[in-house]
């Protein structure tokens, strides 16, 4: 079972809860939106801690360093089996200018030719009616969670 790790950054804007998502990098994602958006993220290694991991990953694909009180939440388990770990923590961020990571990609499928994407093409800040619009279906019950902790 593959485990990753992530953190779903929240703020307050004029008494409304907002959250920080990200969209995933190269061509395959390229035209998806609704459903396709996600917390920072990425895959845990079986000796990791998963906090430490969830903040190296929330600062490789935004290019900035998290930090703060941290709330742990319930893992969910998506559609293709993998489970993510989260944690929510308050902060803020320019969203427009993340500076992701990137990595290499046969593209086209099976031509042999290797490209580089980033990990993440954009990053936003969404009301909670629009994230759940927008984030990974499986990962709408961490919005639901940090709801019921923020007491907003």
């Amino acid at each position: 079972m593959k485990i990753s790790a992530g953190i779903l950054l929240y703020r307050l804007v004029n008494k409304e809860l907002q959250v920080f998502l990200v969209h995933p990098g190269g061509p395959f994602w390229k035209h998806k939106d609704d459903g396709a958006w996600s917390i920072p993220k990425g895959e845990v290694e079986s000796d990791e801690d998963y906090l430490e991991r969830a903040k190296k990953e929330f600062e490789e694909e935004t290019g900035t360093a998290i930090d703060g009180t941290f709330s742990a939440l319930t893992p969910v388990k998506q559609k293709s089996g993998k489970v993510v770990h989260a944690w929510a923590v308050a902060g803020d961020m320019d969203a427009a200018n993340i500076r992701s990571n990137t990595f290499p990609m046969e593209w086209p499928p099976k031509s042999g030719k290797m490209i580089h994407v980033p990990e993440v093409d954009k990053a936003a800040w969404f009301d909670m009616d629009t994230a759940r619009q927008k984030i990974n279906t499986a990962q709408v019950a961490l919005l639901d969670e940090l709801l019921r902790i923020s007491n907003t």
